[in-house]
């Protein structure tokens, strides 16, 4: 923890100098948590600086000419009547376009909800409805849907598209009719109190029901951010990275903020990202650092393997999103450098930010606190808090500026958020004697047959050590009698025979009675994924039961 403690305090102070700067400037104190007048400030300073690569086109953009641009359409939105605690929307992969009303949004107050760009018109009915935006930026192919969904939802939306369309204005040409060429050096931020005006809006579920929407101070994200980067990176934290999700997930959010303050270039796609595409994006552009699910690292290391294509540019990986196995670190650290670092990391969506970063902690640990956040263990039964190590329970936290609770959704926060401010996160863990924590399930994904919970990272973790498999992910089918009947779906190692009688002999081995695989093992090409590549427990299920029924099994 010496190391981590000097490096914290580097980045602390570096961070105090830095806003100064603008607090002087300004005569406000408080706008050292002011996003939009970090990063206003930041690609000021340095206006060459490359900060943003698109690889399927090959195209990059530096800071200056992203804050020409971000600066008319800020004077665009104001024009046109949007004020702080307005909200916009943005559905778009990550191309050079993106950043724009992002950063415009940031400089006057205004919130952003980015979600999946793939919605169709029922989601988006609903998302929309959650947030009400002033303006939604997506894909012309995806204009009369959202013009659609607005029209079902009586609300008044612009709806302006990052390319061209027959069906509504463009960004340029919205920049064009309603921005002004304001001079860099005249722009001035709005001025609002960061610890109350929300910055972003972040979907908190979607792979088992209906999202919602956290909302995410300046405070918040400019707290967390510097911790994450002090506890997560060296100093400067990193040259490039890889950006492997949409802006909706918290990993590019966080990048596209911290990248221009922290002067690293984004390597990111407008095209979807398979396998070989990734690959070649990192060969050709040698990222140093990723955050990234195990879900899409699994995919990747196998391909990679199959094809002899090269990761040892990386000297920061970072798994998040789900449980994290010993086999792939392995693997992993088998690919890059001794001195890069390969570990687990947990976050969520009430934060905006991590909340654990597995630094020297033991292999499926997703690591110790970091230090902005106040935590604790409590039963999930007594609601007792749990102060021994080895023992299970709900996680709870309590973040700097507060955790706003969800966006136009009084009923969830009351739910999420205790009277004293402790937020209930829903997941279950524990911790060893040293404080590295261990992720457990997510409470509500807990399998239960015959009143015993049954969690399937467990299951996940004992079928991984079949050599024949490359992934797995555990679902169940109901039954009226005894709940939830547990079924692995097995990605199986190419070249490395495996059947379904070898898993249920390996789970019998290792686990109780009351955890064996009773719905039966099926085997899969590959996992369903969300938008943010987060394993699609939804769809696993549906697929689980609709191959189970083929086979005459459910």
């Amino acid at each position: 923890m010496e190391e981590f403690s000097s490096r914290n305090e580097i980045i602390d102070n570096y961070f105090k100098d830095y806003t100064s700067r603008i607090v002087s400037e300004t005569g406000i104190p408080s706008d050292k948590y002011h996003i939009g007048k970090i990063v206003l400030q930041s690609l000021r300073d340095d206006p060459e600086f490359v900060m943003q690569i698109d690889g399927a086109t090959g195209e990059s953009e530096t800071n200056g000419s992203i804050l020409r641009r971000s600066i008319k359409c800020a004077t665009a939105f104001k024009n046109l009547g949007l004020k702080t605690g307005d909200v916009i929307v943005i559905m778009a992969p990550n191309h050079l376009d993106q950043a724009v009303p992002f950063y415009a949004a940031m400089f006057l107050g205004i919130a952003t909800a980015a979600i999946d760009r793939t919605l169709g018109v029922y989601e988006l009915k609903h998302t929309l409805n959650i947030s009400k935006p002033k303006m939604v930026f997506c894909q012309s192919e995806k204009v009369q849907d959202v013009q659609k969904a607005v029209e079902l939802l009586g609300i008044d939306s612009k709806v302006i598209s990052f390319d061209s369309s027959a069906d509504t204005i463009t960004l340029s040409e919205l920049m064009e009719k309603h921005g002004e060429a304001v001079a860099v050096e005249d722009f001035r931020a709005a001025d609002f109190d960061p610890e109350e005006t929300i910055a972003y809006l972040i979907s908190t579920s979607g792979t088992t029901g209906l999202p919602k929407a956290a909302s995410i101070t300046h405070k918040n994200l400019t707290t967390s951010g510097i911790y994450m980067w002090a506890y997560a990176t060296k100093f400067p934290p990193t040259r490039s990275a890889l950006l492997v999700a949409p802006l909706q997930w918290q990993s590019s959010l966080l990048s596209y903020i911290m990248s221009p303050y922290y002067k690293y270039t984004r390597i990111q796609t407008s095209n979807e990202l398979t396998s070989n595409h990734t690959l070649d994006l990192i060969e050709r552009y040698r990222p140093t650092f990723v955050v990234i699910s195990p879900t899409m690292m699994t995919t990747l290391v196998k391909a990679a393997k199959k094809e002899n294509r090269d990761l040892s540019s990386f000297e920061v990986i970072y798994l998040g999103g789900s449980a994290v196995s010993v086999n792939l670190v392995e693997e992993l650290r088998s690919m890059v450098s001794p001195n890069a670092t390969v570990g687990d990391v947990y976050g969520m969506s009430e934060l905006g930010s991590l909340a654990f970063v597995s630094l020297g902690s033991p292999i499926g640990s997703c690591g110790r606190p970091l230090a902005h956040l106040q935590y604790k263990l409590v039963d999930i039964d007594s609601g007792e808090e749990i102060k021994e190590p080895f023992k299970r329970g709900e996680l709870w936290l309590k973040a700097p500026g507060g955790i706003k609770g969800y966006y136009n959704n009084p009923q969830a926060t009351a739910e999420a958020i205790t009277k004293d401010n402790w937020f209930k996160s829903g997941d279950m863990m524990y911790r060893d004697e040293r404080w590295n924590f261990y992720f457990v399930e997510r409470i509500k994904l807990l399998l239960k047959y015959r009143n015993h919970q049954i969690s399937p990272v467990e299951l996940e973790g004992v079928i991984l050590k079949h050599p024949g498999v490359q992934d797995v992910a555990v679902t169940s089918i109901p039954d009226e009698e005894c709940g939830d009947l547990p079924v692995a779906c097995v990605i199986p190692r190419p070249g490395v025979p495996v059947t379904a009688q070898e898993i249920k002999d390996l789970v019998k081995e290792k686990l109780t009675d009351t955890k064996q695989l009773r719905g039966g093992v099926i085997f899969l090409n590959e996992l369903p994924l969300t938008s943010s590549t987060k394993l699609h427990r939804r769809k696993l299920k549906e697929i689980a039961i609709a191959k189970l029924k083929e086979q005459g099994a459910a």
